[in-house]
C-alpha cells in the first residue's frame, strides 16, 4: 500500500484517480479548494484537505510521507483564461510550482502531471496526428500556463532529480464532467441542454472543428501506468484515442436540435493524438470507443 496525494481530487479527473487508488488499497490525501470540484465527488475513504495549491505554506505539510503525487488541480478552460488570466495563472503555473517544490522537499518518488493537448495549438495539416516531438504553439493563457508546468517538471528533474511524468490529455469526457458554468466542456454542455429540453448550442464557426475525445477511465489507467512504468524522468506522453470527431458529429450522436451561438476566435481547429509513444513505453492504449462512451453518458443521464 502506498500513500498517494491527489491535487484537485474533488474534480472530474482527480476524483476518478482517487477512487481507483482507494479501490487498489492505497491511502489517499486529496487537496482541493472546490473552485470547480464538488464535495459529492470526494471518496469518503480519502483524507480531504480543503486548501488552495497557490498557498505553499498551507499545502507543504501534507506531502510528508507521500510516495506519489497526481497533480490534476487546474483551472482548465481556454475561454476564462483569455478573459482573465490571473486566476488561472495562480492555479496552473504558481500552483504547479508549489506542488513540485513541496514534492521535492518531501522526497516524493514521482509526480504525475496532468497536462493538455491545447499546448500544441494549431499545427500544419501535415503534422497530424500530433506527436510529442512537435514544437508547442500555445494559443491561450491556459495552454501557456500548462506548458510552463511541463517546463517546471523538466527543470525539477534536471536540478533536483524529482521523477515526473507528463500526460497531455486530449479532451477528456465521462461521468462527473462539468455540465454547466465557465469550465464545462462541449459534451457536458450538450448533455445539460438535452436534460433541460433545450437545443444544443454550437459556436458559429465550430461545427466542423474536430476533437480527439478520451474517456475518463482510459485517462485514469494512463495515470496508474505512468506511476508504475520504468521510464526516463520527465517523459511526455499523449493520452488520446487517435481518432477525432466534429462538433456536429458529437451533437448527432447525442441527438436533438441544435442552434448557433457567437464565435470564439481563440479556439483551435483540430486535435488528433499520435499515441504510439504511450503504447510503447507505458503499455497503455485506450479501451473505450467514443461511441461506447457517449452511449454510457446518455444512459446515465436518461437521454436514451
Amino acid at each position: 500500500m502506498a500513500k498517494a496525494l491527489v491535487t484537485g481530487g474533488a474534480g472530474f479527473i482527480g476524483s476518478h484517480i482517487a477512487d481507483r487508488l482507494i479501490n487498489d488499497g492505497h491511502e489517499v490525501i486529496i487537496l482541493d479548494n472546490f473552485s470547480t470540484g464538488k464535495r459529492e465527488n470526494v471518496n469518503p475513504k480519502a483524507k480531504l484537505v480543503e486548501c488552495d495549491i497557490a498557498d505553499y505554506e498551507v499545502i507543504e505539510p501534507h506531502f510528508e510521507g507521500v510516495e506519489v503525487v497526481f497533480h490534476t488541480a487546474a483551472l482548465a478552460r481556454i475561454t476564462p483564461s483569455v478573459k482573465d488570466p490571473l486566476p488561472s495563472h495562480a492555479a496552473n503555473a504558481t500552483g504547479t510550482l508549489n506542488v513540485l517544490w513541496a514534492s521535492k522537499n518531501a522526497a516524493v518518488k514521482k509526480v504525475v502531471y496532468s497536462s493538455t493537448s491545447s499546448i500544441y495549438g494549431d499545427q500544419e495539416i501535415e503534422d497530424y496526428p500530433l506527436s510529442e516531438t512537435l514544437e508547442p504553439r500555445p494559443g491561450s493563457a491556459y495552454s501557456a500556463q500548462k506548458y510552463m508546468g511541463e517546463l517546471y517538471c523538466k527543470l525539477f528533474n534536471k536540478f533536483y532529480k524529482l521523477d515526473t511524468a507528463i500526460l497531455r490529455y486530449f479532451n477528456v469526457y465521462g461521468p462527473r464532467q462539468l455540465t454547466e458554468g465557465a469550465y464545462a466542456t462541449v459534451i457536458g454542455i450538450f448533455i445539460k441542454h438535452r436534460e433541460q429540453g433545450k437545443p444544443m448550442t454550437i459556436v458559429a464557426d465550430a461545427g466542423e472543428r474536430r476533437r480527439d475525445y478520451t474517456h475518463i477511465s482510459d485517462v485514469v489507467e494512463a495515470n496508474i501506468f505512468a506511476w508504475h512504468a520504468q521510464i526516463p524522468r520527465g517523459e511526455l506522453f499523449n493520452i488520446g484515442c487517435g481518432k477525432n470527431y466534429s462538433v456536429n458529429e458529437v451533437a448527432a450522436m447525442i441527438g436533438g436540435p441544435t442552434e448557433k451561438i457567437d464565435a470564439r476566435p481563440w479556439e483551435y481547429q483540430i486535435t488528433l493524438a499520435d499515441n504510439s509513444k504511450a503504447k510503447e513505453l507505458l503499455g497503455w492504449e485506450p479501451k473505450i470507443s467514443f461511441e461506447e462512451g457517449i452511449a454510457e453518458l446518455k444512459k446515465i443521464h436518461n437521454l436514451e
